[in-house]
């Protein structure tokens, strides 16, 4: 790397860090305006404080089960250190949460430092229910990916909606990759196989496929993801890669609702959670993680192209835990 790309990288990074820092402010501010109020005059973490801890880990969506397990956590160190000061709170939480929070490092993130031309193109299949962001990060993805030398096919298989469609073909004029498209009311099974071919014709390095997300009947939105899959396995036997689920961050619990039925649907294979930057519940990303063990690959926390997220867990707990 020569110096000029490691000032760039090192520019990019503190623009990254930033974005990040602005996306989770409506969360920290929140936690953190309570938290302050639940600690104020006590120099120990006592029942009481724990108490106004998991009530503000309930609110910023972390979910009571996941919120039960850090709570417990900490109680064991303060069992256990005897004396726990109100002011190592913030650095035991980080700990903890951190610590449940599972590793992302498989899957399309390897793709940036996949060599070209390897032969087959890694296929990424996206799902997810409509209105959480799930074609605009697909086009952030390809953004990602050509913007590191990466070759890039995409497929719209969402053929129920045509604002579906017409929005993948914008986006891959936007970013310069192709879309492969059949246009709306045609075979979504038919559009994927399309675009892994023309994948493998082109020698790319990844092939993303948009899909429906209809959960109003499971059956059906089960059938034809199995079909899909079926019929780009004609192609490349083992796609897709990865399957990755999108959920809108600022829904909170309703995104792990989702997430608990697509699961039941597909094999969901790695997460990316949208629109943290316009909520109060970034603590979702925690309890989603930990509750589906299902990875988070990527997260969302603003509108420009750049701000569609590799997940790092100890990154995004020392922004949540920042207070400036």
């Amino acid at each position: 790397m020569g110096l000029f790309d490691f000032f760039k990288k090192d520019k990019e990074s503190k623009e990254q860090q930033q974005a990040l820092d602005e996306g989770l402010q409506k969360t920290k501010t929140n936690f953190f305006d309570q938290l302050s109020k639940a600690v104020v005059g006590k120099s120990t973490v006592d029942e009481a404080v724990l108490d106004d801890l998991e009530t503000l880990l309930v609110h910023a969506d972390v979910g009571i089960d996941t919120t039960v397990k850090v709570i417990d956590r900490i109680e064991k160190r303060v069992a256990r250190d005897k004396y726990v000061s109100t002011g190592d709170l913030d650095r035991i939480l980080r700990e903890e949460i951190a610590g449940l929070l599972m590793n992302n490092k498989s899957g399309s993130l390897a793709l940036l430092d996949r060599p070209d031309n390897t032969g087959q193109p890694y296929v990424i299949m996206v799902v997810g229910v409509n209105g959480v962001g799930k074609t605009t990060t697909i086009g952030k993805l390809a953004h990602r990916f050509h913007s590191a030398g990466k070759k890039v096919v995409l497929g719209a298989a969402d053929t129920f909606r045509a604002a579906a469609v017409d929005q993948l073909i914008i986006w891959g004029e936007r970013v310069g990759v192709p879309v492969i498209s059949h246009g709306m009311n045609t075979d979504p099974a038919s559009v994927a196989y399309d675009a892994v071919k023309k994948g493998v014709e082109m020698q790319a390095d990844v092939v993303i496929i948009d899909t429906a997300g209809r959960l109003h009947n499971k059956v059906n939105l089960m059938n034809e993801l199995s079909k899909i899959k079926r019929v780009m396995q004609k192609v490349i036997p083992d796609a897709p890669h990865e399957v990755l689920l999108v959920l809108d961050g600022s829904t909170g619990q309703n995104a792990f609702l989702q997430a608990k039925e697509f699961t039941k649907a597909t094999e969901v294979s790695a997460l990316a959670i949208t629109k943290l930057d316009g909520t109060a519940k970034g603590g979702v990303v925690i309890g989603i993680s930990d509750q589906l063990n299902v990875p988070v690959r990527y997260i969302g926390v603003g509108e420009k192209m750049t701000d569609l997220q590799l997940f790092d867990k100890h990154t995004y707990v020392n922004s949540l835990f920042s207070k400036k």
